[in-house]
């Protein structure tokens, strides 16, 4: 006889509110005991009619959590625009120095037993290290501030030095004051001291001299260095692809490398720079750079302007990319061409390669062969949206790749990374 609130489940006795959640998955285990080890149920869980193994789980479909992992939500390109910042305001500040002790030694038996106050410690500087791992100027506070010394101690101990402030700042980032470079962070883990902390005072123990035997003079940490500093990010990569708007960067880009520019039908669908990895057989990784789509007269800041122009001064080599379905398509080359050039003198003669893209289309055949009679520089027809002749592209770029690292290691400097 069972008391009150305890019923029989599997021939043992259990509290009655047990056996309500245990009962469905009983069902489920054929009225096999549930306190056999999992492993061993298994192999014992009867198929279903189709023949096909569900997934095992140790509590009925009733009570189990959905297994289907959490995929990343899609941030929409307006929305990226608020987490990516090239450029930013930053007021530095270095710790202030301790001050410096003020004590005399004293015990029994040695009553005047001269200065012992310590200096004190100095103040920490703030660092900015270049991450490769961050990609934007979003999380960089407009104020930092290293901490300070601490003050010198009895007993000639002198003060703890403050900590140094690192904030971490994208590869690339230029650093200027009052419109002067100071600092271009191009290499991961490289560091610019952007506020050296101040200096630590000078303890009594210091003033000590055959004139004074018992000075009592101590002196106050400095105050650390203030600084306005502005920060200017540009997009570090190998290639980049430049080209008016709605020319298919973004989606040559998607069908290259795993990033995912938004694409859409309308001019500026790209508001921010995105960096795509085209991977190798051998392990070598090469960054293609997609730019927003430039307009006639984008060196003078119109459309998006110089604020995207400035990406292009990272890129190695370049990708010009031309809508073969337009008439007379070497005219954009010439116009690209020329905004590179009025923006900085000798960017547009870098190497290069022409992308005709949209070559699926009839009236893009009929002018390929126009287009390679007008320029010298190679073409490269393909199509984005079918993947035709992706492969030219994608060995073309490793012998473009391959020409920068051996320029830079003929300099003695060593090429970029990813």
């Amino acid at each position: 006889m069972l008391p009150p609130g305890w019923a029989v489940l599997g021939g043992r006795a259990v509290p009655a509110a047990v056996s309500a959640v245990l009962s469905p998955c009983w069902a489920v285990l054929g009225g096999r005991p549930p306190w056999r080890p999992a492993l061993l149920l298994l192999s014992r869980v009867p198929l279903p009619a189709g023949g096909r193994q569900v997934p095992f789980s140790t509590t009925c479909a009733r009570c189990s959590k959905n297994g289907r992992l959490r995929q990343k939500r899609v941030i929409s390109e307006r929305k990226l625009t608020r987490y990516f910042v090239d450029h930013r305001k930053v007021r530095v500040v270095g710790g202030q120095g301790g001050g410096g002790g003020h004590s005399f030694y004293s015990e029994p038996r040695k009553i005047f037993g001269g200065p012992d106050g310590g200096n004190g410690g100095d103040g920490g500087h703030v660092i900015l290290k270049a991450d490769q791992q961050m990609k934007s100027l979003a999380s960089v506070l407009p104020f930092y501030q290293g901490f300070r010394g601490e003050r010198g101690g009895s007993k000639n101990c002198y003060g703890a030095n403050g900590a140094y402030v690192y904030v971490k700042v994208p590869v690339g980032t230029l650093v200027k004051e009052d419109g002067k470079v100071v600092a271009d962070l191009t290499q991961h883990g490289e560091e610019y001291v952007a506020a050296y902390g101040g200096a630590g005072g000078k303890g009594n123990r210091f003033f000590l001299s055959n004139e004074n035997r018992a000075p009592t003079l101590f002196t106050p940490g400095e105050p650390g260095q203030e600084r306005v500093l502005h920060l200017e990010l540009k997009t570090t990569a190998h290639a980049g692809l430049v080209g008016f708007p709605n020319a298919g960067k973004s989606s040559l880009l998607r069908a290259i490398s795993r990033a995912k520019p938004a694409v859409a039908a309308y001019p500026f669908t790209t508001l921010n720079p995105h960096v795509g990895i085209v991977h190798y057989q051998d392990y070598e990784q090469v960054a293609v750079a997609d730019i927003p789509g430039l307009i006639k007269g984008a060196h003078q800041n119109r459309g998006l302007g110089m604020a995207f122009l400035r990406h292009i001064e990272r890129c190695r080599f370049l990708l010009y990319v031309v809508d073969l379905s337009v008439s007379q398509p070497w005219i954009q080359l010439q116009d690209l061409k020329y905004e590179l050039e009025q923006y900085k003198k000798g960017l547009s003669e870098r190497p290069c390669v022409v992308i005709g893209n949209k070559i699926d289309l009839a009236q893009s055949r009929i002018n390929l062969p126009l287009l390679k009679e007008q320029i010298d520089d190679r073409v490269i027809a393909l199509s984005a949206l079918t993947g035709d002749n992706l492969e030219e592209l994608l060995l073309h770029l490793r012998e473009l790749y391959d020409t920068y690292v051996r320029t830079e290691q003929s300099r003695g400097q060593s090429p970029v990374k990813w």
